[in-house]
């Protein structure tokens, strides 16, 4: 590694005090990133994804580890992978809220019943359930619906402008019986495909 800074024509205290610490850096944001990535796959239930990410992941670190090691009297390396864990965090949620993979549970708790917003989710397919309950202060409306997080954004301002109060609480889903609901969903279509071609 000596051999080849030098003949880069940089000097060896260019690189471990300032190549070194940048690329164990970006080593950091990288593996870091990835982990982040990998844990919103496994806990979306992508097991054809999660796998090729940790490979890379582990990679990047043991990488970024070695040349900690190798310069372990340079305190700017410890500087650079702790600034790059704390970057790498950042860069990975960033991603996470870019991608908005899988699906979150939605509950939405009003004093009554929301009818635009009802009408609101059966215009869009949302699949849902709306049932009374109890609450502290007596009867309430409690509104279940299960739906990609790329439309979230979008329902949590549908259900702000029917009422700005209202309390909801949102967690990830690793699976739903989609398969089964999309069958269910798909029956009717193709009954009226199959008595359509009997008429002819």
């Amino acid at each position: 590694m000596n051999d080849f800074v030098l003949s880069l024509g940089i000097s060896q205290e260019v690189f471990s005090y300032i190549i070194m610490p940048i690329l164990i850096f970006l080593a950091r944001v990288s593996d870091v990133s990835i982990s982040t990535l990998r844990i919103m796959f496994v806990l979306a239930g992508k097991k054809n994804v999660a796998p090729f990410l940790g490979f890379f992941e582990a990679l990047i670190w043991l990488l970024a580890i070695g040349q900690i090691f190798q310069n372990i009297d340079n305190p700017l390396s410890y500087v650079a992978y702790a600034a790059g864990f704390g970057m790498g965090t950042y860069v990975g949620m960033i991603f996470e809220e870019k991608l908005a993979l899988g699906r979150v549970l939605v509950r939405v708790i009003t004093p009554t019943p929301l009818p635009d917003l009802i009408e609101f989710m059966k215009e869009k397919n949302y699949r849902f359930t709306s049932v009374g309950a109890e609450g502290r202060f007596g009867k309430v409306n409690l509104l279940f619906t299960v739906m990609k997080r790329d439309s979230l954004k979008e329902f949590i301002g549908k259900v702000k402008s029917c009422d700005d109060k209202a309390f909801y609480t949102i967690e990830s889903v690793k699976r739903i019986s989609e398969d089964d609901l999309n069958v269910m969903a798909d029956r009717p279509r193709f009954t009226t495909r199959f008595f359509n071609r009997m008429r002819k």
